[in-house]
């Protein structure tokens, strides 16, 4: 961004700003790299400095430029930097190999092979980033500027068309307007609901009250899910464009970006984004002339789950405990400081911008009947492409798992992906066709939630899964209403006895009521959805349930108390490495012609042995 900044005072300043902006950047060539959350962990700021460092010794200083941006997507490739405008696509990329880069492909020409993607099947390397099959069967609409613009300066959002949507709102539309046209799209909310958001900011705009709200939800608090945070580490201005939108729509003057405090990158680029926005007059009094005036503050979450859920979250924003309340007076009337209160995650507020400027029409002919546009979803687990994708409503789960995902790793079998964080539910093989949509996720058990899916392969245990997602939810129950402050607690000890080998039939159905009873007297969706795990495993996997009950066995070798570790004679070669891996020296050297013994009264079941043998002489019973 300029050093000189001056205040935009028109719609027509603010165009002439982006003519300016486009017409100082040269086609010169781009070093992007990503430094979102996971490629800062491989260096990502280091390795930007030292691109920026050998184009200086280089001289290249007016024939290329280095931006850091935020996240690319494809986290399982990480460090990544791309070569733009030829899009050429490195993956694993270190610091030793940045002068190697400069000398060999931006000076040269030259790709360098050896960080190219492979295909898993070794048959070719893909040079071209839009080639890559994680990114080819996308539509990245929302998440596609992340690996273009450098999140911390205005002007590279403003040259992309930035704040254009803003401008055509304040020039030409009316509230009533702007509501209806998103109501067109048919946009729901990306947060887990799935509420229509027009419907929303109508009822919030006809409320009465003065004094209405409008908050950006970036608690995002699932397991595995991490969309949100990466949206606004990586194009927090596009949030902002769609929060003014809306409040404009809903005639509030004042909002909140609620970031837990764990995203320090997220909570940073705000910041910087909010500063820009004010400055250039795209935030605060009088937005570019119009006559409207809006405001937006950060407030940090304390990374209580519970804070996901709206109610609770305007509680924290108040300054109380972060506690749901009864839903029969709606947000929209009474929600923040008992004002009229429009509340959207992350996700559906970036959508916004886009609808206003391609239409509801175009907007409304990407997905299904009943969930319209993309969705974002972090892909993670037993998947060999981990990192988040964007792909149209309806896309059946098979697509995602295995044309982007590329199946499961080390060729092991699919056994069910979790979608919807961990209120949602697992979702077995039969059912790997399925359309992803609101209504068909649902319908299976499961539920969209924020986008998280966890991908399980056969080595997973499903009862340990289902009582793992339960104790968490358990945990970040707020404890406010006893269906399940008391229930979670006691579906999770039946869980422990089941995988302790300590269960018995009757205990299934007991679930199965206990389930019912904490969904329908539960007071927020965090207790409603709750049981989601339990009761999905046990109607696609009870054969799992009876195995550890009746069996008295875990068949995916997972719950400890119900397996062993023995030698395999046969295969044993007697090269006692198990011996050194044991931590509770439970493994005793004996001789040839019983090598080796695991002595199972010292055994605490960690595996190591399993790891150390090459021989596979080591098995679970």
């Amino acid at each position: 961004m300029s050093d000189k900044i001056c205040k935009l005072t028109s719609i027509e300043e603010l165009e002439k700003k982006r003519a300016l902006v486009l017409a100082e950047r040269p086609e010169i060539s781009t070093v992007t790299v990503c430094c979102g959350t996971g490629c800062q962990a491989f260096g990502g700021q280091k390795v930007a400095q030292a691109f920026q460092e050998a184009i200086t010794a280089h001289n290249l200083k007016d024939q290329v430029v280095v931006k850091t941006t935020g996240c690319h997507g494809f986290c399982e490739r990480g460090l990544l930097v791309v070569i733009r405008p030829q899009n050429i696509f490195y993956q694993h990329v270190r610091l030793e190999d940045v002068e190697e880069i400069i000398s060999e492909t931006v000076v040269n020409g030259r790709v360098i092979e050896r960080l190219l993607y492979i295909t898993p099947d070794g048959s070719s390397k893909i040079t071209s980033e839009e080639d890559v099959p994680f990114y080819k069967k996308q539509m990245r609409l929302v998440f596609g500027a992340n690996g273009y613009i450098d999140p911390t300066e205005i002007d590279d959002y403003i040259a992309i068309g930035g704040y254009s949507a803003l401008a055509k709102v304040l020039s030409s539309m009316k509230p009533e307007q702007v509501i209806e046209e998103v109501g067109a799209a048919g946009l729901r909310g990306r947060g887990g609901g799935g509420f229509p958001a027009a419907t929303k900011w109508k009822s919030t705009r006809e409320a009465h009250g003065e004094t209405k709200y409008v908050i950006c939800n970036c608690d995002e608090g699932d397991p595995g899910a991490f969309m949100d945070r990466s949206l606004m580490e990586g194009n927090p201005h596009n949030i902002l464009e769609g929060m003014i939108i809306g409040a404009f729509a809903a005639g509030s003057s004042k909002g909140f970006v609620y970031i837990r405090n764990e995203y320090p990158l997220a909570v940073k680029n705000t910041e910087i984004a909010i500063r820009q926005a004010e400055e250039y007059g795209l935030l605060g009094e009088n937005i570019l002339g119009s006559g409207f005036s809006f405001r937006i503050v950060i407030n940090r979450g304390g990374g209580a789950f519970v804070c996901g859920e709206s109610t609770a979250l305007m509680a924290s924003i108040e300054g109380k405990v972060g506690e749901p309340r009864a839903k029969y007076v709606h947000t929209s009337e009474k929600g923040l400081f008992d004002c009229p209160t429009v509340l959207n995650n992350v996700e559906t507020w970036a959508n916004v911008p886009l609808i206003i400027n391609r239409g509801s029409e175009w907007y409304a002919s990407i997905g299904t009947e009943n969930s319209k546009g993309t969705k974002i979803f972090s892909l993670v687990g037993k998947i060999n492409n981990t990192g988040l994708v964007e792909v149209p409503m309806g896309i059946s789960l098979r697509e995602i798992i295995y044309e982007i995902g590329g199946g499961i790793p080390d060729g092991k079998k699919f056994k069910a992906v979790l979608t919807g964080g961990p209120s949602g539910g697992c979702i077995p093989e039969s059912l790997l066709d399925l359309p992803v949509d609101f209504d068909e996720l649902t319908r299976v058990g499961s539920m969209m939630g924020s986008g998280a899916m966890i991908v399980m392969d056969e080595n997973n245990c499903m009862v340990d899964i289902a009582r793992y997602f339960l104790k968490f939810l358990e945990e970040e129950s707020c404890g406010k209403c006893v269906p399940c402050r008391e229930g979670l607690k006691g579906m999770r000890e039946i869980l422990d006895d089941i995988s302790e080998g300590k269960g018995d039939e009757s205990q299934l159905d007991l679930l199965e009521e206990m389930s019912a009873v904490i969904q329908d007297g539960s007071l927020c969706g965090l207790g409603q959805t709750a049981p989601n795990p339990v009761l999905t495993t046990l109607k696609y996997f009870r054969d799992e349930y009876l195995a550890h009950i009746v069996d008295k066995k875990c068949p995916a070798g997972v719950c400890k108390a119900l397996i062993s570790y023995n030698i395999v004679d046969d295969n044993c070669t007697a090269c006692r490495l198990c011996v050194k891996a044991c931590p509770s020296e439970a493994i005793e050297f004996i001789g040839k012609k019983i090598p080796v013994v695991i002595h199972q009264e010292k055994c605490t079941k960690c595996g190591a042995c399993m790891e150390a043998c090459k021989f596979k002489a080591v098995e679970i019973r």
